[in-house]
């Protein structure tokens, strides 16, 4: 018989392919993409022909900027940055002050060694005190982030006083201490609690941990410088407590005023009280919706609270029994059956409570009939009643445009923080 032999079988696999790269070359700089088999993308440098100085910024750059810098990030990230870098400097070399004088008060001679040690032993005790107290005031940081930022270095330098100036009083030296480590404790909650609101204002292209690391990165760097500037201002002018007194209110003006300049610079995009009432205002006199950018130097860090008249001078968050009578209560809620707001018009304010589940775009409805309100009453043509029917009808000829406008300006009009306000429920 004939022996058939078997035919050899075509491999229908598609033949091996090499790596995926490819090699782009963008302002002198030629760079060789590839895609590994874990299908990540590994970036290779193979020729730059670009200045040393050029190669040092960029490095500079990709450690302390965040990637995409600048069109990641949103207008006044840099001069935050840069009083950022000016306050930590100044508040680590004021540190070091600090210590060197409760060293000297207990009765050490005190060495840059021994600052180190003591300095991290210090901060324990009666900081934790500090930071529970503080710790219950965290709905108020987050309507007023600006405000309690600052206040958190006002309180950082108050309790670095207190330890510069102990040596003046050896005899009190734990009472002394402990304020200031009190004192210190509250600070360091509130610039933690306050420092995401403030990086998600600069946050363009959702990189807050980007953000988040490299602002670490600068203060980690001016740290280190500052403490070593404090070294050597100790060993120097600052030896003696004459020194001290010169220098200590000195670097807490520098450090107060590094904070107060990187609030200006930040934008924050969320309602509360006082930024609500800055965009109504504008919106009145321009016609023209403020962007957060636009509204971050017209607000006021002591005073947030305060009433502005070319808004109707509202003030929100009063308790629903101080701001109107019980008798009066559903009348208001007549007025305007389908909103989440009650609004009581005075002479030398008005009051608006919110519903429990209000957001942001309730707060500006409400702040629009009383601004349109006010306006209808200081020209002497209406009555109580008929100005606030009319200023209700006006406000929903305007609300859906001002709304659209005001998201498209990057406002977060989902949720209004009003602090510690009281709402209500009916």
């Amino acid at each position: 018989g004939k022996i058939r032999m078997p035919k050899k079988e075509e491999d229908s696999s598609p033949p091996p392919q090499g790596p995926v790269f490819w090699i782009e070359t963008s302002e002198s700089v030629s760079r060789h993409y590839q895609f590994e088999p874990d299908g990540l993308l590994s970036v290779k440098v193979i020729n730059d022909s670009r200045p040393v100085i050029h190669k040092m910024a960029e490095s500079f750059r990709n450690k302390f900027f965040p990637s995409g810098y600048p069109y990641s990030v949103n207008e006044g990230y840099l001069r935050y940055t840069q009083f950022r870098a000016l306050q930590h400097f100044a508040s680590a070399a004021l540190s070091v002050l600090s210590t060197q004088s409760l060293l000297f008060a207990a009765g050490l001679r005190p060495t840059p060694a021994q600052a180190t040690a003591v300095s991290w032993i210090l901060k324990d005790g009666m900081q934790h005190a500090g930071k529970l107290i503080c710790s219950n005031l965290g709905a108020r940081m987050d309507s007023e982030p600006k405000r309690w930022r600052i206040l958190a270095d006002v309180l950082y330098d108050l309790g670095t006083g207190l330890e510069v100036l102990s040596p003046l009083c050896p005899h009190l030296f734990l009472e002394m201490a402990g304020l200031g480590n009190f004192a210190k404790g509250m600070a360091v909650v509130a610039a933690r609690a306050t420092r995401l609101p403030i990086y998600s204002s600069f946050a363009k292209e959702g990189n807050l941990s980007d953000l988040f690391a490299k602002g670490e990165a600068i203060s980690t760097v001016f740290n280190v410088l500052g403490i070593g500037a404090g070294i050597q201002l100790v060993s120097t002018v600052c030896s003696s407590m004459q020194g001290k007194l010169v220098v200590g209110p000195l670097l807490s003006m520098i450090h107060i005023y590094g904070v107060c300049e990187e609030m200006r610079a930040t934008p924050i995009n969320t309602l509360n009280q006082q930024r609500t009432a800055l965009i109504v205002a504008d919106y009145l006199k321009t016609g023209k919706i403020s962007s957060p950018a636009d509204l971050r130097d017209q607000e006021n860090f002591l005073f947030p609270g305060r009433l502005i008249k070319d808004a109707g001078n509202v003030k929100v968050g009063r308790s629903v029994f101080k701001a109107v009578k019980p008798s009066k209560l559903h009348q208001l809620k007549k007025i305007f059956p389908k909103e989440k707001f009650l609004l009581i018009l005075g002479t030398r304010w008005s009051d608006m409570v919110l519903e429990h589940n209000a957001t942001g775009e309730d707060a500006l409805r409400g702040w629009l009939v009383a601004a349109y309100a006010a306006n209808l009453e200081r020209s002497g043509h209406e009555s109580n009643a008929n100005a606030l029917q009319e200023a209700y009808e006006k406000m929903n000829s305007v609300i859906t445009p001002f709304v659209v406008e005001l998201q498209a300006k990057g406002w977060h009009t989902d949720r209004f923080l009003d602090g510690t306000g009281s709402r209500f429920a009916l």
